[in-house]
């Protein structure tokens, strides 16, 4: 951790919705001046698309069924750790993009599902990390103990599957067999390599619906907000003014000493309300202890 260059982490796995709450971020990033160097973790895949394919059929040859984005053979967990390790002392480190498509490849005269080269990150108040891993701990690594604010979001499986599943086949094309193959081959290391960060998070955001979602790989939409509840946990409750979010958060209530319920829809206002003066004590910490220097 830094208190001069302060680092915060989404972390999530594939159809968790992270995605979605970066946007959140980042409008509270726009709205209060904050500049942020923003990673993907994508960007730390070992493999670009062609290559990992070839990995998955040479593994699948190797009897290792589990092999997948998922685990630490897949990534560049020592590659992240240093990112997060240099940027916390020194504000600064390599890191580089992963082009998912057309769009974003265009700018760069590359093919979709390559990765652009490593370069240093602009000048910024803090790091926010979005990905998979960004409180990931193995034998190894230890990305999670340099990062100041981690925050999990993980649906309930079932709607983290139909998410999964609507996201893959309506914006890339796969059948529902096909992704259902995918999560049967991630499971191993979804339990060994993504479900262990939610013990290390400081907050975390599970969506539960309330409607039917029994069979996850026939469901026909995927659950609305207003079809959700949304259960936050604060690792540590101290310093939160409960009674006013409850007040600010209409139909919200405690079911734990450290846990909020708080209707779906309601979910991007309470990480407003949550995070914004978080943020802020981080840049005013930060910013405090460059004057002084």
């Amino acid at each position: 951790m830094s208190a001069k260059h302060p680092i915060i982490a989404i972390t999530g796995s594939s159809g968790a919705g992270t995605t979605s709450v970066t946007r959140t971020f980042e409008n509270i990033f726009r709205r209060e001046d904050v500049a942020a160097a923003i990673i993907e973790g994508d960007s730390f895949h070992r493999y670009d698309r062609q290559a990992m394919k070839v990995a998955m059929a040479e593994a699948e040859q190797q009897d290792n069924p589990h092999f997948s984005h998922f685990g630490e053979s897949a990534n560049l967990f020592g590659e992240l750790q240093e990112l997060f390790r240099s940027y916390g002392e020194t504000g600064s480190g390599q890191s580089r993009k992963y082009l998912h498509n057309d769009e974003e490849a265009k700018p760069y005269q590359q093919p979709p599902g390559t990765f652009t080269p490593w370069e240093p990150l602009p000048a910024s108040d803090l790091l926010f990390y979005e990905g998979l891993h960004g409180g990931v701990t193995t034998d190894k690594v230890d990305v999670a103990r340099f990062v100041d604010l981690l925050i999990g979001v993980v649906p309930v499986i079932n709607l983290e599957w139909i998410q999964k599943i609507h996201r893959d086949r309506s914006t890339r094309g796969y059948s529902t067999e096909a992704v259902t193959d995918v999560i049967l081959r991630r499971m191993h290391e979804y339990v060994h390599y993504i479900c262990p960060q939610f013990t290390r998070t400081h907050i975390n955001f599970q969506r539960v619906p309330v409607v039917d979602t029994s069979d996850p790989f026939i469901a026909r939409t995927i659950p609305t907000a207003d079809e959700s509840l949304v259960v936050i946990r604060f690792a540590n409750p101290r310093g939160f003014d409960f009674p006013y979010l409850l007040s600010m958060l209409h139909d919200s209530w405690m079911s734990r000493a450290n846990t909020l319920v708080v209707p779906g829809g309601k979910m991007e206002l309470a990480m407003q309300l949550i995070f914004t003066p978080m943020i802020l004590r981080l840049v005013e910490r930060r910013r405090n202890l460059l004057a002084a220097a």
